[in-house]
């Protein structure tokens, strides 16, 4: 069992906690016993798993599973858990897995896909990963100068969902838009000053939603880009939605005319 934070293995998974260390190492972290239940049920490689003598003896079935689908398993002490955990109170297990691949392929269907750029808070991509995986997204696509994909905060809001959502960093997010742009789909940018509701949009044809950062929305290169752009109306001295309720709303406007225009 590793005891000391100086051990070789322990400082390297510590790093990870860093954005620049995942870059560099290729990996990020996966915690607690949910999120590694839900890499294991779609086969997502694990590179090390660490865990408690407690937790190893409380999760018997998943460790006998870990041991087929990780290249490295180790027991560690509670003390080092806490180290290279990022949350509070971890549940007893930390794993590492290779970083997803930074592009997502063109030739996939798109029916309705997801674009956010300049993303700065993981609680808010996690949240929005999770509702589009529930709304039946077909790929979400995040620009290069917002929060890590893989963030540790952004797993954990996902619930899971992060390993069942397609997704890619796009180092060229006006180009992927026009891409899509190009081959029929259509572009719908949410603008505060546009002239009509997000219900008032016809959502039922393949569709690509642009959402813009926390602060400043979509930068006027994107907009520009979009066929139409839409607004969720708010109430006197309301100024905006959180973009992870935004999300949500036109999400599932979209679903709900799929559903029941006939």
């Amino acid at each position: 069992m590793l005891t000391s934070l100086q051990n070789p293995l322990i400082k390297q998974l510590r790093k990870l906690h860093r954005s620049k260390e995942r870059h560099d190492q290729g990996r990020f972290l996966l915690e607690g016993t949910h999120l590694i239940e839900e890499a294991c049920a779609v086969h997502y490689p694990l590179s090390v798993v660490c865990c408690t003598p407690d937790w190893q003896a409380s999760h018997p079935r998943l460790w006998k599973h870990l041991a087929q689908q990780a290249e490295r398993l180790e027991l560690v002490s509670e003390a080092v858990l806490a180290a290279i955990a990022t949350t509070v109170h971890p549940d007893g297990i930390v794993a590492t897995a290779p970083r997803p691949a930074p592009t997502l392929l063109f030739d996939r269907p798109l029916t309705l896909g997801l674009a956010l750029e300049t993303l700065q808070d993981p609680g808010n991509l996690g949240t929005i990963i999770r509702t589009a995986a529930a709304a039946g997204v077909d790929g979400l696509w995040l620009s290069a100068d917002s929060v890590d994909l893989d963030h540790p905060k952004a797993l954990r809001a996902s619930a899971g969902q992060w390993f069942r959502l397609p997704m890619a960093v796009s180092a060229d997010l006006p180009s992927t838009v026009q891409h899509y742009h190009a081959v029929g789909v259509q572009i719908i940018a949410t603008l505060p000053t546009a002239p009509q509701t997000y219900w008032e949009a016809d959502l039922t044809k393949p569709s690509l939603l642009l959402m813009g950062n926390e602060g400043s929305g979509l930068s006027p290169e994107l907009a520009a880009i979009a066929d139409m752009a839409v607004r969720i109306p708010l109430a006197a001295g309301v100024e905006s939605l959180n973009v992870a309720i935004a999300t949500a709303l036109i999400l599932y406007e979209a679903q709900r005319q799929r559903t029941y225009r006939a």
